[in-house]
């Protein structure tokens, strides 16, 4: 099995569980977000960036059964004032891929798009995969131009591709600094007696999916093999405002919310159905917000 983004935060987690599982794994990943200690000791590693030629030497010396397709510029804001850089990582890296898949007779690929980008705002909560698709940003408009390869490339040339679009991951090994999610930044700045601020008014909702449960996806997504669409996500409406109560509990700190200016082109609300996965995938979220966030908290104050 190849995982690109293997370093990164939910890659890695999916390439640990490969690994338990007994399967032989290969990390691709340019640690631009990934990072070296999050690589799973058993698993080959390669550092490069998907977009490059040499990708091509990996999938010839490999022999690969499956690719599990984490890499990506997942910087939301980023995709918005530099939508050419996101395309050229997120279509293009994602084509490099899909035409060495085809060449060098990949039988399965394992795609992590959005369901929190690709729906836009929503007409029905929570959304369910049949939802419009009108991303409201660069990022989303990509995830859902590869869904869109990726059929073509099921119809003809056979390659079985399974589409997982995750809410809001949040967990251990989530990067506090830059385009993170709201958890790790929250939780970051609380174990350091910073003042977190909530964009907005903080009524804004989203949908919270622990990473283990995510990577439960990805196990099962291992055998399935009919092409299909999943999210993956609680199925429940958190709003910022919630989610940072819910870490003040577990952190035990007394600040304040302190609130700025909402960020430009972010949705409103965004949540997801995952009865689909439920119903074929037998997949389900078993870890509970609360739960999660002390696994989180535990794990940030770790790494203090």
């Amino acid at each position: 099995i190849l995982i690109t983004g293997g370093a990164g935060f939910i890659g890695s987690h999916v390439a640990d569980a490969y690994v338990q599982e007994g399967h032989e794994v290969t990390v691709v990943d340019d640690l631009s977000t990934g990072k070296k200690e999050n690589i799973n000791p058993k698993a080959r590693f390669f550092k490069i960036d998907i977009c490059d030629k040499g990708v091509e030497d990996i999938f010839k010396n490999g022999r690969f059964d499956v690719v599990n397709h984490h890499a990506a510029q997942i910087d939301v804001r980023k995709s918005v004032a530099d939508p050419i850089f996101d395309a050229k990582v997120n279509i293009l890296g994602s084509l490099n891929l899909l035409q060495n898949c085809i060449k060098y007779s990949v039988k399965k690929i394992i795609f992590a798009s959005t369901g929190g980008a690709i729906y836009g705002e929503q007409e029905e909560f929570p959304a369910g995969e049949s939802h419009p698709t009108n991303p409201l940003s660069p990022y989303g408009a990509a995830k859902l131009s590869v869904e869109h390869y990726l059929f073509f490339y099921s119809q003809v040339y056979g390659l079985n591709s399974t589409i997982l679009r995750y809410a809001n991951v949040y967990g251990p090994r989530q990067d506090p600094h830059g385009e993170a999610g709201v958890v790790a930044i929250f939780t970051n700045k609380l174990l350091n007696g910073e003042q977190p601020v909530i964009n907005g008014d903080g009524m804004q909702t989203r949908d919270f999916v622990f990473v283990g449960d995510v990577v439960n996806a990805n196990v099962l997504a291992l055998t399935y093999n009919k092409g299909e669409i999943f999210n993956i996500g609680a199925g429940k409406e958190v709003t910022v405002k919630q989610l940072f109560e819910k870490l003040l509990d577990v952190s035990g700190s007394k600040v304040d919310a302190i609130y700025g200016p909402p960020k430009s082109g972010e949705q409103r609300r965004s949540v997801i159905a995952y009865q689909k996965a439920e119903k074929i995938l037998k997949w389900f979220p078993k870890v509970a917000l609360e739960d999660g966030l002390v696994k989180t908290f535990a794990y940030f104050k770790s790494k203090m």
